[in-house]
């Protein structure tokens, strides 16, 4: 009597750990069309997402959740806000973003983004069941603009003067476009100082 009254009770924890596995939650997001597939035992989604921008990675590969907060806010990042945060490889995590014009784009710093009321349900998805991540494809391509190269100048499009005076007259600022024959500063100064251009001249 105990042995089946064992084996019965092996076998209901056996089917209990099978249907806890199976309910899980599978994210799958692809970094080429910066999409997300969520399957869940509420439904299937696909969300636009943004990714790593040029000089970032989001690392591919497949993943558990490490940890999730409600809300954190990144020291490594002046404090910006991450609501529904779900980390799964260090300090990477996918988590909502108020940048929703974005989302659909590379535009993050690693992070995964999605758009708040998104990342709030995959959340209370995760929060309940548990879940698998996988990250696979490449970022979209870069966008290449022609400019002319001699040494380390660039030259680009237009003529500074030229280009200052008719600016002027309309009370702004030349488009990088009509930027001064230097040496080009490096994307990373760009990404890190976006309002930083302009005092360089």
């Amino acid at each position: 009597m105990k042995r089946l009254l064992f084996a019965v009770l092996a076998m209901v924890g056996l089917l209990a750990v099978q249907g806890a596995a199976s309910a899980k939650v599978r994210i799958h997001i692809d970094l080429s069309s910066q999409r997300m597939a969520v399957q869940s035992s509420s439904g299937s989604y696909v969300w636009p997402v943004s990714t790593a921008r040029s000089g970032y990675v989001t690392p591919r590969g497949s993943y558990a959740p490490t940890m999730l907060k409600r809300m954190h806010y990144s020291r490594k990042y002046q404090m910006s806000p991450m609501p529904h945060s779900i980390f799964f490889r260090g300090g990477y995590a996918i988590h909502g973003s108020y940048a929703t014009g974005a989302l659909g784009r590379p535009a993050s710093h690693g992070c995964v983004r999605l758009a708040p009321g998104n990342a709030a349900r995959l959340f209370q998805m995760v929060q309940r069941e548990g879940a698998s991540i996988s990250i696979t494809g490449s970022p979209p391509g870069r966008t290449m603009f022609a400019k002319a190269q001699s040494k380390h100048k660039v030259h680009y499009a237009g003529h500074r003067a030229k280009a200052k005076a008719h600016y002027a007259k309309r009370g702004g600022y030349a488009p990088t476009a009509y930027a001064p024959v230097q040496r080009a500063p490096s994307v990373k100064y760009w990404q890190q100082n976006p309002g930083g251009f302009w005092r360089l001249f």
